[in-house]
């Protein structure tokens, strides 16, 4: 009777889910509006703990390096290990991260924003200089053709005229224009309340980690079986070791990219090297093509200013690039990921896809997680089919066994 209440139990759960998710499936433009309405509210903890979850890198750092002496780890009765630090530790190491993780932050838009202005403005006025001359070359190529000609004596690029549009644009639509500048202003208040309420969740969650972390294994533990809790924890902490790897090994690649092409750079005085050092660098942090992509566009801005100087640029790429692939990447990154480089291109296509720049970035340890997991329970399959397998084999062979000392008292 009991097996059969059991029985009935599962079949109920089973309609029971099929119900919802057949409620789901035909009602999925409510679900996806409720879903972006829960996100939306969620946004500002989410960037916090995504920030608390990169701060935390160096935090940690910090706390075992340069605080060493005020942090202790001590095991209890039953062997688990705790943490003990002084009491300003903790708050004064969440400070000087953040601190340090503006001011690198600062840098960069202090060393990219001018350059930028000037390589645009560069590149307005060259364009403005060689289109004449480009339409006069071509001209003489397409004399000919009268709709090549009349389609190339089409383009024309005046700067001053730009200039007199924009400002014109400004002193006679800005009335029309309220309405969007209203809703540029909205935006960048709520980016801004976004930001604020994200660095202060994180500093909530970097300065009580352990207690949350503490709590979360106490609340699986309660609603879950201790099997799945053990198994969701070990889950959760390799996700989050593949993640810091991850962090830290591109982190640190980025940095000796950018310092390293920055002092060449300005060693052989190409223009623009600050800004043409942070783009290879960010551009970087997508495999294989990244740099090439980081090298061709700052070719082309380089090339604005002085051919030469695009032509040497592109050599020194070219040999620092091999550098960094044969020399940096294996040893600062290495098999920090522990992906082979057929799933990096799937991760990097699938998250690029979905996400951009953010999914190439998330899908690459995302990947590298499933695919640990996938191994470790193929692994576990085939040690239980091959202890299976002798369990059989040695069956088998104590019952020839038998049977052969039976013949034998017969």
């Amino acid at each position: 009777m009991k097996l059969k209440n059991s029985r009935m139990k599962k079949i109920w759960l089973t309609i029971a889910f099929a119900g919802f998710i057949l409620f789901l499936v035909m009602n999925y433009t409510n679900v996806f509006s409720c879903f972006g309405f829960i996100i939306g509210i969620l946004t500002p903890f989410i960037f916090g703990a995504g920030i608390a979850f990169v701060v935390n890198i160096p935090m940690r750092f910090l706390e075992r390096t340069v605080f060493k002496k005020f942090v202790a780890e001590v095991r209890d009765d039953e062997g688990n290990l705790t943490v003990k630090r002084r009491g300003f530790v903790r708050p004064l190491c969440v400070v000087i991260t953040l601190v340090l993780v503006a001011a690198v932050v600062t840098a960069v838009v202090a060393i990219v924003v001018p350059q930028l202005a000037t390589a645009v403005e560069q590149l307005v006025r060259s364009a403005s200089a060689s289109l004449p001359k480009f339409q006069k070359w071509a001209d003489e190529i397409f004399r000919d053709n009268s709709m090549v000609k009349d389609f190339i004596d089409s383009w024309h690029i005046d700067v001053k005229s730009i200039m007199s549009n924009i400002t014109q644009f400004l002193q006679n639509g800005a009335g029309s224009a309220f309405s969007s500048a209203l809703g540029a202003a909205q935006t960048v208040v709520s980016g801004v309340f976004t930001v604020v309420i994200g660095v202060i969740f994180a500093s909530y969650l970097l300065g009580s980690k352990e207690k949350l972390q503490k709590q979360a294994k106490m609340v699986m533990h309660a609603t879950m079986p201790d099997k799945a809790s053990d198994y969701v924890t070990r889950v959760a902490k390799l996700c989050s070791e593949t993640f810091s790897k991850f962090i830290t090994g591109q982190g640190m690649e980025m940095c000796i990219i950018c310092i390293m092409f920055f002092i060449v750079l300005s060693i052989a005085q190409i223009p623009y090297a600050g800004l043409v050092s942070v783009l290879i660098a960010f551009m970087s942090l997508i495999p294989f093509v990244g740099m090439f992509l980081g090298c061709a566009i700052s070719a082309v801005i380089i090339l604005m200013e002085n051919p030469i100087s695009a032509l040497i640029f592109v050599v020194i790429f070219i040999v620092l690039q091999q550098i960094e692939g044969n020399l940096i990447y294996p040893r600062v990154v290495g098999s920090r990921v522990g992906l082979p480089p057929m799933w990096v291109i799937v991760a990097v296509t699938i998250g690029s896809s979905l996400f951009g720049i953010a999914g190439v970035l998330l899908f690459i340890p995302l990947a590298s997680v499933i695919y640990q997991l996938v191994r470790e329970w193929v692994l576990r399959r085939l040690k239980a089919k091959r202890e299976k397998e002798q369990l059989l084999s040695a069956e088998t062979e104590k019952a020839a066994v038998t049977a052969a000392t039976e013949v034998k008292s017969e």
